[in-house]
């Protein structure tokens, strides 16, 4: 019984991975972000379904320095969002996406009212292209984020972030 058991759900699991099949399945690659938490970053994405993926991006906002000025703030963010795709028209491999997720940040600082921990939530838009002929995917996103938690610079309530990502598909 045990086997027939492990057998059927091996072969339902095959078949629910057979018929979800996506441009890509897995991506890691590097995201430009906004700025006001991460400037820069690596970003992970993997399809769970045709159309459902999960998103990680690990960010960092180093200290700017302009005209011998240094804001003296250094950032270090992660967040993880759920996408839902769509096709674009007849684009093979492009795709509109909505979605959610959360981001907890640290910042950095000398001082004190610019320095804490920060955490968030987010509503997700964008689009997402995978080359047809080579292993790439590009990415556009907007992320409205609500933090719940101090925020950079003490600001709380709300910060706009976007980004611009280029992943490496596997």
């Amino acid at each position: 019984m045990k086997i027939k058991l492990t057998l059927l759900t091996f072969f339902a699991a095959f078949a629910l991975t057979a018929s979800a099949q996506s441009d890509y399945k897995n991506s890691i690659g590097i995201r430009f972000g906004g700025g006001y938490y991460d400037l820069i970053g690596v970003a992970f994405k993997t399809f769970m379904s045709e159309q459902g993926a999960l998103e990680f991006d690990l960010g960092v906002k180093p200290t700017v320095s302009y005209g011998g000025f240094s804001d003296g703030v250094t950032n270090l963010s992660l967040s993880g969002a759920y996408q839902h795709h769509f096709p674009i028209g007849t684009i093979e491999g492009f795709k509109w996406f909505v979605g959610g997720g959360a981001i907890i940040a640290n910042t950095f600082s000398d001082y004190d009212d610019w320095s804490g921990i920060s955490v968030g939530i987010f509503p997700t838009g964008g689009v997402d292209y995978k080359l047809k002929n080579a292993p790439f995917a590009f990415s556009a996103d907007i992320r409205p984020t609500a933090h719940f938690v101090k925020s950079y610079g003490g600001i709380g309530g709300f910060l706009f972030n976007g980004g611009l990502t280029a992943r490496y598909v596997f």
